[in-house]
This record gives C-alpha cells, sequence and structure tokens, in this order.
C-alpha cells in the first residue's frame, strides 16, 4: 500500500483512525536550499540573448515609450551596453538597425557603412569576446515597411496575378544574401534571418560559403508566427507595414503541424539554430521543435509579452521581477536553450 495508518487526535480530542501518506514530495521543499538543490530548470546569464536598437549618431540613447527601460542607441552606446551585458554574463546580443533613410529596397541593410555594420564593429571592439547576431530582414529598411521586395505596378516584372503588395520571395532572398555577407564581413558571428522568406537559410548559407564565410553561423527564425505581440517592437524599430500586415509571409498562429515542416525546411537547408518566435504563447511548439531535433533552440521572448508586464508593474498589479523570471523559466522549461530577452540585463542582475 502507499499509505499506512496510524491513531491520530482528533481536534475535538477524541482519536480517530486517519490515512497517513508515505510518500511526502514536500519534504524536498522544506527550505530554499533543498529547493534549489532538486530544481530541475536552471535559468543563467548565459543562457540570455539581449536585443539591441541602433541608429546613426552619437552617444544617444533614445528611451522608447512602449518598451519602458529600452532604447535606440547608437554604435558607441551600444558597445557600451554590451561591455555592460558581458560583464553580468550576457554572452550574446542580437541587433536591429534603423536606417538613416528608408526606399523600396532597403539599401541601407546591403551598405558596408550601414548601420548594423558600424554597431557590429564597434560591438567588437569593445567586447571582442561578445557573440553579435545580425537580425536579418529588410522591413525596418524600407519605406513600405514590409520585409523584402514588392510586387508593384511600376516594376517591369510586376505579376498581375500574385496582386499589388505581394512580397516577392525569391527577389528578396537575393537581397538577404548580400546583406548577410556584408553583415558577417563586418564581423557578426550569427546571421539570423526573420522574414520567413521560403529558402532564406539556403539563399544566405551559399552566398556565406561563397564568400569565404563559412564559418558563420544562422540562426534560423524557422516558426515565427504573425502575432499580435510585436506591437511595441514596431515602434522601437520605426518599422510598422505601411498597409496590410505581414501574414502572407509570416505563420498562422492556428497552425503547429506547419511549424514543423518549416522547421525541418530550415534544418534540411542548414541552419546551426532554430528559433520559435513568440515564446510565451507559443511553449507547445516549443516543446514539439526540441522534441524533433537536436539542433540548438532559440526562443524569442517578443516585445509585447514585455511591455504588458511592465505596464502590469508599473501600476503596482504584478511583482515584475517574480513574473519575468517565471516566464523566463517557463520558457527553458518547455525546451529552449536560449531565449531572447529584453529582460537579459535584469534578469541576469536578478540571478545575481
Amino acid at each position: 500500500m502507499d499509505i499506512l495508518s496510524r491513531h491520530t487526535p482528533a481536534t475535538n480530542g477524541t482519536t480517530t483512525q486517519v490515512p497517513t501518506p508515505v510518500h511526502r514530495p514536500r519534504r524536498l521543499r522544506i527550505s530554499p536550499a533543498m529547493r534549489d538543490l532538486v530544481r530541475e530548470t536552471r535559468l543563467t546569464p548565459a543562457q540570455l540573448i539581449a536585443p539591441i536598437f541602433v541608429r546613426h549618431g552619437h552617444n544617444l540613447r533614445n528611451p522608447i515609450a512602449s518598451m519602458p527601460g529600452q532604447y535606440q542607441m547608437s554604435p558607441d552606446q551600444a558597445a557600451r551596453e554590451a561591455r555592460d551585458l558581458a560583464a553580468l554574463g550576457i554572452r550574446a546580443v542580437l541587433l536591429f538597425g534603423i536606417p538613416a533613410r528608408k526606399d523600396p529596397c532597403g539599401s541601407e541593410n546591403t551598405d558596408p557603412a550601414g548601420i548594423v555594420p558600424q554597431a557590429i564593429q564597434a560591438i567588437k571592439a569593445e567586447v571582442p569576446g561578445m557573440v553579435v547576431i545580425s537580425d536579418m530582414c529588410f522591413c525596418e529598411y524600407t519605406d513600405h515597411g514590409h520585409c523584402g521586395v514588392l510586387n508593384t505596378p511600376t516594376r517591369d516584372d510586376f505579376q498581375p496575378q500574385l496582386g499589388e503588395g505581394y512580397l516577392l520571395n525569391d527577389l528578396t532572398l537575393a537581397l538577404l544574401a548580400e546583406a548577410s555577407v556584408v553583415h558577417a564581413r563586418a564581423g557578426a558571428d550569427i546571421i539570423a534571418p526573420s522574414g520567413m522568406i521560403d529558402g532564406m537559410v539556403a539563399a544566405i548559407r551559399f552566398a556565406l560559403d561563397a564568400a569565404g564565410l563559412s564559418h558563420t553561423a544562422i540562426m534560423s527564425y524557422a516558426a515565427k508566427y504573425a502575432s499580435g505581440f510585436y506591437g511595441p517592437f514596431r515602434d522601437a524599430a520605426e518599422s510598422p507595414p505601411q498597409f496590410g500586415d505581414r501574414s502572407q509571409y509570416q505563420m498562422d498562429p492556428a497552425n503547429a503541424r506547419e511549424a514543423l515542416r518549416e522547421v525541418d525546411l530550415d534544418v534540411a537547408e542548414g541552419a546551426d539554430i532554430l528559433m520559435v518566435k513568440p515564446a510565451l504563447a507559443y511553449l507547445d511548439i516549443i516543446r514539439q521543435v526540441r522534441d524533433r531535433h537536436t539542433l540548438p533552440l532559440a526562443a524569442y521572448q517578443v516585445s509585447g509579452e514585455y511591455s504588458m508586464v511592465k505596464a502590469a508593474a508599473l501600476q503596482g498589479w504584478l511583482d515584475e521581477q517574480r513574473i519575468a523570471l517565471e516566464m523566463l523559466t517557463a520558457i527553458r522549461r518547455a525546451g529552449a536553450d536560449m531565449i531572447i530577452t529584453y529582460w537579459a540585463r535584469e534578469a541576469a542582475e536578478w540571478l545575481g
């Protein structure tokens, strides 16, 4: 039997026979030291990746209104931020660029003197050991806010059957390949294509290898959903689409099997690290990808996940530190090896 019986005094002074447990899981929760000893999921600063928004200028640190505690930084400030993060045990940053000007093809993203190459070089000069990841997309750089080249009547190769405004997949691949080589030559350790463009990993891998950059890794946004949680990011990166949304290339939140197919394709194309984005509403996808593949797995705790807790904490409705660490632990427990999070600095400080 799993229980034993003994006589236990009842509250009214009489004696009654009640079952008592043999198995007492609470023994292992009796003190902080005991709970730490048996903890199954560990969260450390080295598992966190800090996003940084960079823009042209010097000594700029512009607060982002919809993301309290986050800033747009000039390259010199981004380098100082990287130095501070490294001192806290954070080993990687993810860069998003805000260009000096935008155009239909996002030209600055392929410019060796563009904002992200500048920031990569500044960070590497300040913290040579920092892993620098370049987010590879065009939404911040285009004047229409979409992630590549659009099908428009003014183009010689306009395809009426696709409709005006359709994102042209293969032309966008060529731009992604070109920009990836530029960023890798500037010193990026990892290229992270985020547009959910068909064939993006293969195109980037081919271009990097052809340019003698076979050592540069690819972290693919393999399952990126068309999520409502991205709102604050679009303010931070100044990249809201000027019409429509990104549902024609990002994934339907209702689909799980499709995510596994997308991940399988990126593995076959040569991805070194996989990613699921967002994290909190897609813990089931993180777990399914973890169970299916052995490649390192990242999850992106996105701006909406961050800002809604920040807003509630500012109202005194939530304990921010407790909630943030609980969310991060849940993402790790679901199977993520690393987490891109706007709480990276604060979480590292809380973890001590």
